[in-house]
């Protein structure tokens, strides 16, 4: 082949990628192909992106402690025991009773967390406790390069706490109070653990039973060998006589953790080991994200559900109304615009900072308190009537090895649009008039979306949109991003559909005020001259 014909070739190729429209690359903060997603492992390290996402767009950080003045024209967050996120911009054309449009999206995702009482050897193996957080398909987790991240709680001058050092000593036997407690985010950068899978050979019923493991037996991760960390100093207090004579909830965190862990944990941070109070840890993997597939056209990762929709909830927000030009074009906005990122999802949403819990409701009321006044009557039940809930989470692709899964008419694809979910038994909050308007919000760009209800021989899931929507009384439509792999420990989408969904949200944010306006289902005008149903009577009751 002469060079002419390979340019020509090459051409071709990129005339091709150009008429089916261009890729669009992955936003930096969701997926990087060469660093791991370290800031976003779990919903403490996501709520905190967010912020400084927002913050960095000018939106200002406010206290549920303190009181609120809010403005028209003004751009705010906050956050909630530091895993829950909820941000607004309010619309400087907003009136009395102007409505809220929101996108609500989960911040954590299925994994393991480590217990409170973590340390414990086997075999010769310094093991790590943990507990299954939410539906994970656990058999993924076998044979990865794991590590923890999360929140870490100090007390800077050392003591620990709980098992009486120096800062416990200080409080008891003085008036100096102990120093106050930090908080701070955690993710170690390098596989430490590992959760090793049984050799086939003595588990010669593998290929007829499957793999089916025991979670509080097989899924402890190995930290290190008992012995190395004897030879390192690390398992200087490993089966101590006071650990096992002491309650748990009088131990110090070096009783209750393997040492070694805390020393590294301290290491990060740059503090020294004794100054670890306590922490929320899970288990994460190490290995980056990753652009795949041989077109470039597929995403793996992990927590894509629901790291993909927090982030794009959040960055349309940012989009629209983000910076000096977001902040001209919410002048004339009418409504408020905002997000709501909500912790325990995974684990059904009851929780202070969860979906179910008051975090929206408190919420909408103080907003509509602060910008209508105390005395407007009714003022907060008006503007829950006059708003709408985006509820985004991921949603299932068809799978090409499982199309029997899938009902007929309904396979989402990627590539196709974010996913409206459809169920007549409301684990979805979809209903006709939203499916609509959301749709129409997308086709008046060009954005292309699509429809899923699941099998009626199968059991459905489930997501924020119901609890949202009969805790609210909000109109709501359920969608997502289509995906492989949900609650696997590395998932799969599509990059094209991240892009869908970004540019979707962002549609939602800027035009559905016009959309919407003046539409009340209860004040639709009703045909007139309907026909009157009139039964005939049967013939034996004549």
């Amino acid at each position: 082949m002469s060079c002419d014909e390979k340019r020509r070739g090459s051409e071709d190729k990129t005339k091709q990628k150009r008429a089916l429209g261009p890729l669009t690359p992955p936003p930096a903060p969701l997926i990087h192909p060469t660093k791991p997603t370290s800031k976003t492992q779990n919903s403490h390290t996501r709520a905190e992106e967010a912020a400084a996402r927002l913050t960095a767009a000018g939106f200002t950080r406010l206290s549920e402690r303190d009181a609120w003045a809010l403005v028209p024209g003004g751009r705010y967050f906050f956050t909630r025991a530091a895993s829950t996120l909820v941000a607004f911009a309010v619309g400087g054309a907003w009136r009395e009773g102007g409505g809220v449009h929101m996108v609500g999206a989960h911040t954590d995702s299925p994994c393991l967390k480590l217990k409170p009482s973590s340390k414990s050897v086997k075999s010769g193996y310094a093991m790590v406790g943990v507990e299954p957080y939410g539906g994970g398909l656990w058999t993924t987790w076998f044979d990865r390069d794991l590590t923890v991240a999360g929140r870490v709680l100090l007390r800077r001058g050392g003591g620990g706490g709980g098992g009486g050092g120096p800062a416990a000593a200080a409080a008891t036997s003085g008036p100096a109070p102990p120093p106050p407690l930090e908080h701070r985010l955690v993710a170690l950068p390098r596989p430490i653990l590992r959760i090793p899978m049984l050799a086939i050979h003595l588990q010669r019923e593998y290929s007829e039973t499957g793999f089916k493991p025991n979670r509080q037996q097989h899924l402890a991760p190995i930290l290190a060998t008992a012995a190395a960390l004897a030879v390192s100093g690390g398992g200087k207090k490993e089966g101590g006589a006071a650990s096992a004579a002491a309650p748990p909830s009088a131990l110090a965190p070096s009783d209750r953790h393997h040492p070694a862990l805390l020393a590294a944990i301290g290491a990060h941070l740059g503090v020294p080991a004794s100054d670890i109070v306590d922490f929320d840890l899970n288990v994460c993997d190490t290995q980056p994200g990753a652009v795949c597939g041989l077109e470039g056209e597929f995403i793996a990762s992990g927590r894509l559900d629901n790291l993909a929709m927090s982030f794009c909830a959040t960055q349309a927000l940012v989009d629209a109304f983000g910076g000096d030009a977001g902040a001209a074009a919410l002048a004339a906005e009418p409504a408020v615009k905002a997000v709501a990122l909500f912790d325990h999802e995974e684990v059904g949403s009851s929780s202070a900072q969860g979906a179910g819990g008051p975090v929206m409701r408190d919420s909408l009321f103080r907003l509509a308190r602060c910008l209508a006044g105390p005395d407007a009557e009714g003022a907060a039940i008006r503007t829950l009537q006059a708003s709408f809930l985006v509820s985004a989470d991921m949603a299932h692709a068809l799978h090409p090895n499982y199309a029997d899964k899938h009902e007929p008419d309904h396979r989402p694809s990627f590539g196709g649009g974010l996913v409206i979910k459809h169920n007549a038994n409301q684990r979805y909050g979809t209903d006709g008039l939203s499916a609509a308007l959301f749709r129409e919000v997308g086709a008046g760009r060009g954005i292309p979306s699509q429809e899923f209800c699941v099998r009626s021989d199968l059991a459905c899931g489930s997501t924020i949109g119901p609890i949202l929507a009969s805790g609210l009384g909000v109109r709501t439509v359920d969608v997502g991003a289509p995906q492989l792999a949900m609650h696997s420990i590395r998932e799969m989408c599509g990059v094209a559909d991240v892009g869908h969904a970004l540019a979707h949200l962002t549609a939602f944010f800027e035009d559905f005020s016009g959309l919407v306006e003046g539409v009340d289902v209860d004040a639709l005008p009703r045909a007139a001259g309907l026909p009157v149903i009139d039964d005939p009577p049967c013939e034996a009751c004549k």
